[in-house]
């Protein structure tokens, strides 16, 4: 297996400890501990008295009841558990793909998405966007894309960088094309129930066509990410076994403190997306207001789902001028050189604190 260096997440090993204020995280806004043990009364009682074993390969049936919930037609049978959803892009993508075989992957993405398609051998195409026409999705060049030996195809919404919900007749047509062709439609949906408006929720991939796998985790959109647990969804038998299969050579089990708090969480999420979901869009405001006032800097496609946004800036390199920011101004940035796109940065407004880093910015760019 060849990995290429992870941008992302180098990026934030370097500076996402170290600088004052985060204006470009992915996730949102955490809860203590004991915030999520107060959520049940026997939660504390339990946690406190688990004996420190090995848990189920596939997670304890608590959870993925918990998990199952979310989906319409699948049971929990349907699910496993994983160290976080970047076990799980791992796990799919060898689960499926090796040399000899196509895969079509939803470009600007998370870096791994390309980066773990490409280990396992296959020739990887990639189903770019581009700002220039809106981010749109061009469902004619994806149908140019498959080909009889495609296995899988990866697609993300809500998206990461932009912030955008796939529209449903496009989302109708990637699952026609995929089922078509037998593939694999693997879906990361770790934004979803984080739309701006809940009624744009798009129905889980999982729930349209039995050969999708729909990827979940506890830490964007629920604000969990201490817990480092995601998770699969698909009701195909045998794809499913082929995912265990590869998890049995990362992490076998998942950490059952983790397991149970998560369950916690997913049973009583309601308040932790609502309170997620407005802080989005207060900072959302703000930044609507940064991009009015330095319209001469900055333009973005508006995002309407997730606490990402990925605007333009007038820049001469994007990567120095976050470097420069967060040396001077003590504010962290993501420049688009992490998702090949140069002249983008990623906004994060899932945390508190926003107002201050915009108003940081603000002064940063006025010098």
């Amino acid at each position: 297996m060849e990995l290429t260096p992870f941008r992302i997440e180098r990026w934030y090993d370097r500076y996402e400890f170290t600088t004052e204020l985060m204006l470009s995280s992915s996730d949102c806004e955490s809860v203590a501990v004991s915030d999520l043990l107060a959520l049940e009364p026997d939660a504390r009682e339990r946690l406190e008295t688990m004996r420190l074993g090995y848990t189920e390969v596939p997670g304890s049936l608590e959870l993925r009841a918990a998990i199952a919930a979310l989906y319409e037609r699948t049971s929990p049978e349907a699910v496993v558990s994983l160290a976080a959803a970047e076990e799980g892009i791992l796990a799919v993508e060898h689960a499926v793909l090796g040399p000899g075989d196509h895969a079509v992957v939803e470009t600007p993405c998370y870096e791994s998405a390309l980066a773990l398609a490409r280990s396992t051998g296959a020739a990887v195409d990639e189903w770019r966007r581009s700002d220039a026409d809106g981010w749109a999705h061009d469902l004619d060049a994806l149908r140019k894309l498959v080909r009889p030996e495609t296995k899988l195809v990866y697609v993300n919404t809500p998206h990461n960088p932009t912030g955008l919900q796939m529209p449903r007749e496009v989302l109708d047509a990637v699952v026609e094309l995929c089922a078509e062709a037998g593939a694999v439609l693997f879906c990361d949906e770790v934004y979803r129930e984080l739309e701006h408006d809940p009624a744009d929720r798009l129905p889980a991939a999982c729930d349209l066509y039995e050969r999708a796998v729909s990827l979940g985790s506890v830490s964007k959109t629920y604000g969990l990410p201490g817990l480092r647990t995601g998770w699969i969804a698909c009701r195909d038998d045998a794809l499913r076994d082929a995912i265990v299969a590869v998890k049995l050579y990362t992490t076998i089990c998942s950490s059952g403190p983790s397991e149970l708090l998560a369950a916690v969480g997913l049973r009583n999420r309601e308040p932790l997306v609502e309170r997620n979901r407005r802080l989005v869009l207060e900072n959302l405001a703000l930044a609507d207001r940064f991009v009015e006032a330095h319209a001469d800097l900055v333009e973005w496609i508006r995002p309407n789902a997730s606490p990402i946004g990925f605007p333009r800036l007038d820049v001469p390199d994007t990567q120095a001028f976050c470097e420069q920011l967060a040396a001077e101004a003590g504010v962290l940035l993501l420049p688009g050189e992490v998702y090949d796109e140069p002249g983008h940065v990623r906004f994060g407004l899932g945390r508190r604190g926003t107002a201050e880093a915009f108003a940081r910015l603000a002064d940063f760019v006025a010098r």
